[in-house]
């Protein structure tokens, strides 16, 4: 079993669900540790302080994540992190989206080396995993394959060497179909058979993956291809940010524009002022072509109660869809 072979979780072990149990990884994972004969508890809605109350009262001694529970952790007064004893926590693991290096730093530190991660989709066709030491080693990377043989491959589906971006496949995996969706399970294939999920990245050349994005957030603006989740992984790491999306705007002359609608830690921050402090904060981290060419407010992004995020919902709103009333 994966998750004693991969993980270490224990026999008897207590284990803490943050998220809903009608998603898959919360509902699988509760029913795994079940099957050891662990306990779990179950959070009706995540909150960063009673999660840490919970690890305290219950000697919790491990759990699963994604990066915006650890972001909203992170962002509690020191005084209120450090309340709780989280000494029994032995394996935290996290998945679902990729993990801002700074905020996984921050959590390694916090935490200590407990925190492992995977990556994989509910379709199950792949997965894989890296542990802390692994991690530290190979910062940013979601690890190597434990389920199928990775493969990255160019818009041919042919495959490419170490350190190049490309859409990643997995080999010999399970097979899976997209319910009533057989146009959807064929695009999921290659002309190999491999199978992927619609994501980009690239491995080194010792197989650790790293993720770049979701093929589809991908900006293009004057020809360039600008990927979303490296701005936004900058603008959590800001003081006054809570939440960010960043996603295409129509533009008349760039095709699209980069656009950052910011969730404020405090609204009253929510001016122009903070709009051009983070548009400053990206410049000075990464190229000018990924730098926002606006910034909008939001008091609360439209986040699934799992943590992910439903940026279609926002990037429809500045294309003008009809249903989309985000923006």
């Amino acid at each position: 079993m994966l998750a004693k072979a991969v993980f270490g979780l224990p026999d008897g072990t207590v284990y803490l669900s943050p998220a809903p149990l009608y998603h898959a990884a919360p509902l699988r994972w509760c029913m795994t540790v079940q099957k050891l004969g662990g306990t779990v508890v179950v959070m009706e809605k995540f909150d960063p302080e009673h999660a840490l109350a919970l690890i305290e009262k219950y000697k919790i001694d491990s759990a699963q994540f994604v990066p915006t529970h650890f972001v909203r952790m992170l962002k509690m007064p020191d005084a209120i992190r450090a309340k709780y004893d989280i000494s029994s926590l032995k394996v935290a693991i996290h998945a679902a989206a990729p993990c801002p290096v700074p905020v996984k730093e921050q959590m390694l530190a916090w935490w200590g080396p407990v925190i492992h991660e995977y990556y994989g989709g509910t379709e199950g066709n792949g997965l894989t995993a890296i542990g802390p030491h692994d991690w530290l080693a190979h910062k940013g990377s979601v690890g190597r394959a434990v389920l199928g043989t990775l493969r990255i491959c160019d818009e041919d589906g042919e495959p490419v060497g170490p350190r190049t971006e490309g859409t990643i496949y997995f080999e010999g995996g399970p097979a899976f179909e997209y319910h009533n969706d057989p146009a959807k399970t064929a695009e999921a294939r290659n002309k190999h058979g491999w199978t992927a999920l619609g994501d980009v990245g690239w491995v080194d050349e010792e197989g650790f993956l790293y993720l770049t994005d979701r093929k589809s957030f991908m900006i293009i603006s004057g020809g360039v291809n600008i990927y979303p989740q490296e701005i936004e992984n900058l603008l959590i790491t800001h003081p006054k940010v809570a939440d960010a999306a960043v996603v295409g705007a129509p533009d008349e002359e760039m095709g699209e524009k980069v656009v950052a609608v910011i969730q404020p830690a405090d609204w009253r921050d929510a001016d122009k002022p903070l709009a051009d402090e983070l548009m400053a904060f990206v410049r000075a981290n990464l190229s000018h072509v990924k730098t926002p060419r606006r910034i909008d407010f939001m008091a609360e992004l439209p986040r699934h109660p799992t943590g992910k995020l439903y940026k279609r919902l926002i990037r429809d709103a500045y294309w003008g869809k009809k249903d989309s009333k985000i923006v």
